[in-house]
């Protein structure tokens, strides 16, 4: 825990492209402050191992500097395009490994539970997610969908997790 009652979450939005990341705190068991969010992305150019390992020295600075207490990541689904589903658990397994070796805890939630606690329905599309999160964070201009994303997932952690005593 970081200050008195004071959780740092990262939440993660995983791609092989771009990793969206928005930071909140949540302090007591109720009040929820933003932080930053943002994304960090990797040449298309480069092969996708390549990019990995951009996108994972990018979020590894980010925990260094940011320092979160938990860390909240969208889960694996199954789509119709297999390529993609394996991209995604490639980009998966490697945020999981860099917050593992950071000594961090990583907390799933499926899309759908995500939009349900930001809209109030599991089929939210992106600009809803988006509107909402501004709104519950009181931000002054919208983040982009990837960090909207991201710091949707944050706020669906900081709703769903019990604060350890």
């Amino acid at each position: 825990m970081s200050a008195a009652g004071c959780t740092r979450i990262l939440g993660i939005d995983p791609g092989t492209l771009r990793l969206g990341y928005g930071v909140i705190d949540r302090v007591g068991n109720a009040k929820l402050a933003y932080v930053e969010c943002g994304v960090i992305s990797a040449p298309s150019k480069q092969a996708r191992n390549q990019r990995l390992l951009t996108i994972g020295r990018g979020l590894r600075e980010l925990l260094d500097e940011l320092a979160p207490d938990e860390v909240a990541m969208e889960q694996a689904f199954y789509g119709k395009n297999v390529q993609a589903t394996l991209a995604l658990g490639e980009a998966r397994g490697m945020a999981l490994f860099v917050a593992g070796d950071c000594g961090l805890s990583v907390f799933g939630y499926a899309p759908a539970r995500v939009k349900r606690t930001i809209v109030g329905h599991g089929r939210a599309s992106k600009p809803q997610v988006g509107y909402l999160v501004r709104a519950l964070l009181a931000m002054r201009r919208p983040p982009e969908a990837d960090a909207a994303d991201a710091l949707a997932i944050a706020i669906c952690h900081a709703r769903h997790r019990t604060i350890p005593r």
